[in-house]
């Protein structure tokens, strides 16, 4: 088992809570990187129901909070239309994820999970999903 922390970044300096996330390997995708992040934001959501959902995809009929997304409602989340969406935003520029300082180029690429590896995702627009 492999564990890896994942920090939000704004193009204002502001740094998020960091996210652990763990693979049953040291080899993964960034398309699996971001498979993970936003099944676990959902699943963690899902089992709380609270009144704000913090994640890297904004809801569909949420609002931006301070402290992540505000749903008018709380509802179920499914976790696929927002990691299709959050995939889509990769392709599109929309964020970035940075490895040990370096930019991801494609969904595919691999990346070899140490100790020392960081990784942060820096949103460019608001993303809205499922």
């Amino acid at each position: 088992m492999s564990t890896l922390t994942v920090r939000d970044e704004s193009t204002t300096g502001d740094i998020s809570e960091p996210i652990t996330l763990e693979f049953l390997t040291d080899h993964i995708t960034v398309r699996e990187l971001i498979r993970e992040r936003v099944y676990q934001e959902v699943k963690d959501y899902n089992a709380n129901r609270g009144d704000v959902f913090k994640g890297l995809i904004q809801p569909s009929e949420a609002e931006k909070a301070i402290n992540g997304f505000k749903l008018k409602k709380p509802r179920h989340i499914d976790w696929q239309p927002q990691f299709k969406t959050a995939c889509d935003a990769f392709e599109a520029n929309e964020v970035l994820i940075l490895i040990d300082d370096r930019q991801a180029e494609s969904l595919d690429e691999q990346i070899t999970i140490t100790p020392r590896t960081e990784v942060s995702f820096l949103k460019l627009v608001p993303l809205v999903g499922g």
